[in-house]
């Protein structure tokens, strides 16, 4: 879900960006290009994420591991 929002939030950052440049805006298109960059870094770590594939995660049943014997 959170890839489709970044798509989303991509599409509309994108938009603001050329409507307000050519609206003759340029804070707003600033703004609207910051933006994109913090939805373009969003993307690739979701990517990333998502190819990087399932972690194993244990279950309430596995203990947890003991400390490491202290050896002075």
């Amino acid at each position: 879900m959170r890839f489709w929002l970044s798509v989303w939030g991509l599409v509309w950052t994108v938009a603001g960006t050329v409507g307000f440049a050519l609206a003759g805006h340029p804070g707003w298109a600033l703004a609207c290009g910051v933006l994109f960059l913090v939805v373009v870094t969003d993307l690739v770590f979701v990517v990333r994420h998502i190819r990087q594939g399932p972690h194993y995660q244990p279950g309430r049943d596995v203990p947890p591991y003991e400390p490491p014997a202290d050896r002075r």
